[in-house]
């Protein structure tokens, strides 16, 4: 008996201690949670539903068969990544349920293998996107050079539309993401395949009008710079090379 109480008074007391803590904790994030199944389950919709056909086009497929041809035949399900990515090349810009089973049919593999694939990479679209994808890094390097000032300009140019949202024209798709790899261009933004990098908000805009034209600008950086060299100029090897090697390639003659 003695036991048995002192066992529960010790649960009490640990039940507590746990809500007090609990209560006096404070949220890493200010942002409300939002909870979705979005991402990872499907359900049809009339533009998205197994009854819609998919297959590749006579180029397409040819491209296919050369990708599987990389993998020996037992393991050509290690192909569906690359297949993935021609579908949703050619389904424009998304991966629809039609697309994934059609993978699965390709490779051999239960359907369930390619979802699971396709609802893990961020890379795939689980919806329609507009003809423009734009991607704003807001990751760390980014954000402290104005990421989030360039992700509010793409908001206001087009329409004060909210993330992860398309244009009523259906040009653009708007999207904040983590870091897409061009830290040392910060910011930028990739705008479909091409990254824009070195932005400011005005050539943000300028970048934005020339696609709503059809246009495309040179992709890299807006700055004047070339690639990622220092933007103040040269401030190493400035020196005459010295050594045995002077004069081993052209340059140094």
């Amino acid at each position: 008996m003695i036991i048995r109480t002192t066992l529960r008074i010790a649960g009490q007391a640990q039940r507590r201690s746990a809500v007090v803590a609990a209560s006096s904790s404070r949220l890493i994030h200010s942002a409300s949670v939002q909870k979705s199944d979005a991402l990872f389950v499907h359900r049809d919709t009339p533009y998205n539903n197994s009854a819609i056909p998919f297959e590749f086009t006579p180029d397409n497929m040819k491209r296919a068969q050369e990708i599987i041809s990389h993998y020996p035949p037992q393991y050509k399900k290690a192909a569906v990544i690359p297949l993935l990515d021609l579908g949703q090349r050619q389904n424009k810009g998304w991966t629809s349920i039609s697309v994934m089973n059609y993978i699965a049919r390709m490779v051999e593999i239960p359907a369930m293998r390619v979802y699971e694939v396709a609802t893990f990479y961020t890379m795939f679209n689980r919806e329609p996107i507009g003809t423009n994808f734009v991607q704003v890094c807001t990751t760390t390097p980014c954000m402290l050079r104005g990421g989030n000032e360039i992700f509010k300009t793409c908001q206001e140019h087009l329409g004060n539309i909210s993330n992860g949202a398309t244009t009523k024209d259906s040009k653009f798709t708007l999207l904040e993401v983590e870091c897409l790899g061009a830290c040392s261009n910060a910011p930028m933004l990739a705008m479909n395949d091409d990254f824009y990098e070195d932005l400011t908000p005005e050539t943000t805009r300028k970048i934005l009008d020339a696609f709503a034209k059809g246009e495309k600008p040179k992709p890299g950086p807006q700055s004047g710079r070339y690639t990622s060299e220092n933007s103040a100029g040269l401030t190493a090897l400035t020196s005459k090379p010295y050594g045995p090697g002077e004069h081993c390639v052209p340059e140094f003659a």
